[in-house]
């Protein structure tokens, strides 16, 4: 269980109301899945009739999760609170198997003091 708020994790470079305080550097996940035999057949199987191939769609998000929860993982052993500029990238490997990797930038931001009005 990661500790980092999910609030606080984004794809963009700045938190709104939270400011960076130290960049702690590029963290990764790294997955590699390859499809079963029956998981082959059985999405094989759904191609047939078209649409969703929800058991390849099963296989990515679980993959992506996987990848996303390592990154996580990865930034708090840094002592990271946040991460910006998160992305995924996914690459076949050989024929069936695939990478999927997170990444992003593991910092450490504190929330920006709000002034009341009249101040």
């Amino acid at each position: 269980m990661t500790l980092i708020d999910p609030t606080l994790v984004t794809t963009t470079f700045d938190l709104p109301g939270y400011r960076v305080v130290r960049p702690l550097g590029v963290v990764r996940g790294i997955v590699v899945r390859s499809r079963s035999i029956v998981g082959t057949i059985g999405a094989s199987l759904q191609t047939l009739v078209g649409g969703n191939i929800s058991l390849y769609t099963e296989l990515c998000e679980t993959a992506r999760a996987d990848a996303f929860r390592l990154m996580m993982e990865h930034a708090e052993e840094r002592g990271a609170n946040a991460m910006i500029g998160v992305r995924y990238d996914a690459n076949e490997i050989a024929a069936g198997v695939t990478e999927v990797l997170a990444y992003g930038t593991a910092v450490v931001v504190e929330r920006i003091p709000t002034t009341g009005a009249g101040a």
